[in-house]
This record gives C-alpha cells, structure tokens and sequence, in this order.
C-alpha cells in the first residue's frame, strides 16, 4: 500500500465536492451540525478555496485510487500557522493508516511545524489519531450543540 498526494484542480472540484459530503454524511447525522458540517458545504465553498493561493486540496491515492483528502492552509511564513481542514478517508478506507500517512506526507510538503486543526472532542480516534501524530490539545473547547464540541490541536 502506497500513500501519495495528488493535488486537485479547480475542474475536480464536483468531484472533491461530492466526496465530501458522502465522506462526512455519517458524522452529519449523528451530531446534526449543519453550520459546521463539510457535509452540508455547498461547493461554492470549496471552487472559492481551490481558487485561494494559501489553500492546498489534495486527493489522497492509495496506490492509483482516490480515498480521500486533505487540505492544507499555508501562508508561506516562517511564523504562520499551517491548517489542516479538512481531511477525510472515505468509509470503506477507514482504519487502514491512511490518514496518518496522508499527514506525515503533508508535513513533508509544508513543513513538521506550525500546524493547527479542529476535530470533534465526541470522536475518540480523532483525538488519538492527533495525539499520536504529535499534535497537542489547546484553548477552550468550542461547544456547537448539545451533541457536538469542537477541539482544537497544534503543533509547534
């Protein structure tokens, strides 16, 4: 199993759109938060973003096939933070390291320091993925509803 990044152009941009909402579509009715879901994003968000010259979206391909991504916010600066928002596998990929891989792979092409992401305090291997991956919980969690709180991590 071989873990690389394709970096996606705007013409893939339904595509990545699509595999968003399908990649989120479980975590979207279990927790039911529509003003902060990917799965609710509509894909002028995402034609914007692509369209950013700080925002980098990669496929992640396993070997020839597309199983999710990542997109990655530089601002080129020694003293930026970088983002990770957001990254996705798609279901039947899951539990496989690729996710790990995909972010020691983005850390190679930007850079090992500097780096901040959300996930949801509710979704244990989230938090552990993370954690695991050197990253370290920060500031105050953010409660969206009463089903969901938003954690947030870096790396310095």
């Amino acid at each position: 199993m071989r873990i690389w990044l394709k970096r996606i152009e705007l013409n893939e941009a339904e595509k990545l759109w699509r595999m968003q909402i399908r990649a989120f579509e479980d975590l979207y009715e279990k927790y039911q938060d529509t003003q902060t879901s990917p799965a609710k994003e509509k894909i002028d968000k995402i034609i914007m973003r692509l369209k950013q010259w700080y925002t980098f979206y990669y496929f992640i391909m396993m070997d020839d096939n597309i199983v999710g991504a990542i997109r990655v916010v530089d601002k080129k600066g020694e003293d930026k933070m970088k983002r990770i928002s957001p990254i996705f596998v798609m279901p039947e990929y899951r539990n496989m390291g690729i996710a790990q891989e995909s972010i020691k792979a983005v850390e190679k092409r930007h850079g090992d320091n500097n780096w901040e992401l959300e996930t949801i305090l509710q979704e244990k291997g989230n938090c552990h993925l993370y954690e695991k991956m050197g990253y370290e919980r920060f500031d105050f969690p953010t409660k969206v509803n009463e089903r969901l709180t938003l954690v947030r991590y870096r790396k310095l």
